[in-house]
């Protein structure tokens, strides 16, 4: 029987219908795994992941796929977003064993959940090196079978590991003085691409702590290496593909160097993140061009992103009818079915060619700057804005008669919470009173809906509940949240809450040492290796957030324990 048909996750719910006997995380597939001496397969996604859904379509939708899989294994399904400390836990691990990461993650584990194989993607047929789904299902089996004792030891090795690598070891003592961020600031810029933008090659991921970090650098010490570059970088970004030139809104990361062709899937946390950085280079600039992206990203994240309840949903997916990209996408006839009796400078600013630009259509972007678009048709500010405010508006019709991706429609805490900053820092930056009352009212939907009657957190919001444990991205971001809507409003009363939120990430969360946070709460008793996360992912670590928390908390509500941790926990990660 497949049990993800009791489940609320949508990626779960993807996978109902499917032959595979999956289970959900939890005790019970590995009771059951104990009982039947067998391996558990943990297959790990996200509802917006574009090659999860292809070798669902290939693989697990395959009947004689299914029997090998119900046959010989425990098989569990992971909402990556609803538990990212397993998805943490075993990326680690794939990451010792071949290198490599990324979504699905198939990890195969034993009945007391420790890993010994996986990868990621794996083909219905052996392609390119690389070997066929149904080729691993039945080597991994066999060995099972022939070789266990060999798969436990390494399992244990391999579980030795990763509590070895979760465990930091703070350095000498550093000084932080204005050489240490001139250092940072060079080891950044040392990995600019100064032709494209951004950092690196492809792919191209927005990297916004990178950025925010050159611009508050900037700010403070007038490197204008550090400020130009974050600025070319954002602009870039917003004249690509990766920037939705219709709806707002920026996807997932660009597939190539150029920002033009993005993976499509648009995620909360990286809209919130892009709009507090659109915020900081507004601050420094003051121009309008990053005012209009900020408004037009806001615009997008409600109209497409807010539930009743007030908070917001996690993503869009990036495939519509089976096909990545296809609602966001012109083909040559299409564009002309719009607009036959086009301006010629429309077609040439958002770069639309008979060809297309990707895989027979085309993806808009800003192919000419405004610039020059005016000086070759001998258009005014006013006449141009007019012509493109048009245009604009009429695609937008035009594409709202396309059959939308699906959204993720689950909320989740941390997420939610980044982008209230976002809200508040626009607030300020734009000194905006409605969106400050939009950060208002959300914080409240939050605190009602997230929050349980011993004030400890819960991790995600959906079908009119909240489950899960809050994680420690959870308190972090909230907290960060918190005490920039206070500094924003002036509404004081939330740093009761801010208090409450540090208690608890203290006690729960706390390593041996009193420096350091476990992604997990000490409660947590599904999770063989607590992770101490201390480096930027998608979203910022958490312990860098907890670090400036205390710093600023213990500022404000004069307690210096807070305060002496912070700067330990700083000195220890800069060295």
């Amino acid at each position: 029987m497949n049990r993800l048909q009791f489940e609320t996750s949508p990626y779960l719910l993807q996978h109902a219908a499917n032959p595979v006997d999956w289970y959900p995380w939890g005790d019970e597939a590995f009771e059951w795994a104990k009982k039947a001496d067998r391996p558990v397969l943990v297959s790990i996604g996200y509802a917006a992941c574009h090659w999860c859904h292809v070798m669902e379509r290939e693989s697990f939708e395959e009947e004689a796929v299914a029997e090998i899989m119900n046959s010989n294994f425990v098989c569990i399904k992971v909402d990556r977003e609803e538990h990212p400390d397993v998805d943490h836990l075993y990326m680690d691990a794939l990451q010792s064993i071949s290198g490599q990461g990324g979504w699905p993650l198939n990890m195969f584990v034993t009945p007391d959940r420790k890993p010994f194989y996986g990868g990621t993607y794996f083909p219905p047929r052996p392609v390119y090196g690389r070997a066929s789904w149904k080729d691993v299902l039945q080597a991994v089996a066999q060995s099972w079978k022939t070789q266990k004792a060999e798969i436990l030891r390494q399992s244990e090795q391999l579980t030795l590991h990763l509590k070895h690598a979760s465990t930091i070891n703070a350095g000498d003592a550093v000084v932080l003085d204005k050489s240490f961020s001139e250092k940072i600031a060079a080891n950044l810029l040392r990995d600019a691409d100064t032709t494209f933008g951004g950092f690196g090659s492809a792919p191209k991921f927005p990297a916004t702590q990178a950025l925010q970090y050159l611009l508050e650098h900037a700010h403070f010490s007038g490197n204008e290496a550090a400020l130009q570059h974050a600025l070319f970088t954002l602009d870039s970004m917003i004249a690509g593909g990766i920037y939705d030139q219709i709806g707002g809104g920026f996807s997932r990361y660009a597939t190539d160097k150029e920002w033009l062709v993005p993976h499509f899937e648009k995620m909360l946390y990286d809209n919130a993140l892009l709009i507090s950085v659109l915020c900081d280079a507004y601050r420094i600039t003051q121009s309008s061009h990053y005012k209009e992206v900020i408004e037009d990203t806001i615009e997008f994240c409600n109209r497409e992103l807010r539930d009743d309840t007030g908070l917001y949903y996690s993503a869009l997916d990036a495939d519509s009818e089976g096909i990545e990209g296809k609602y966001y996408t012109w083909t040559y006839s299409e564009w002309q079915e719009v607009f036959p009796d086009t301006h010629p400078a429309i077609t040439a600013y958002f770069g639309v060619l008979e060809g297309g630009n990707w895989e027979g259509t085309n993806i808009l972007h800003r192919a000419k700057d405004e610039e020059t678009i005016k000086k070759e048709w001998t258009l005014s500010q006013d006449a141009w804005q007019q012509l493109l405010s048009t245009h604009r508006q009429q695609l937008f019709e035009q594409r709202q008669k396309r059959i939308r991706p699906a959204t993720d429609d689950k909320m989740l805490l941390s997420w939610n919470a980044l982008m209230n900053r976002a809200l508040t820092d626009a607030a300020i930056a734009l000194n905006n009173d409605d969106y400050l009352q939009q950060a208002l009212a959300h914080m409240e939907a939050m605190l009602n809906h997230f929050v349980k009657a011993d004030k400890r957190l819960l991790h995600v919001y959906k079908n009119g509940g909240a489950k899960i444990e809050g994680k420690l991205e959870d308190y972090a971001c909230l907290t960060y949240a918190l005490i920039h809507l206070a500094g924003g409003s002036g509404k004081v009363a939330y740093l009761n809450q801010v208090e409450d939120c540090i208690r608890h990430a203290i006690t729960d969360f706390s390593d041996e040492q009193d420096c350091y946070f476990y992604f997990s709460a000490k409660q947590q008793q599904d999770i063989i290796v607590r992770k101490t996360e201390v480096y930027d992912g998608a979203i910022p670590s958490a312990n860098a957030l907890m670090m400036q928390i205390l710093w600023d908390a213990g500022i404000l509500l004069e307690r210096s324990d807070w305060t002496e941790r912070s700067y330990k926990m700083m000195q220890g990660m800069a060295a």
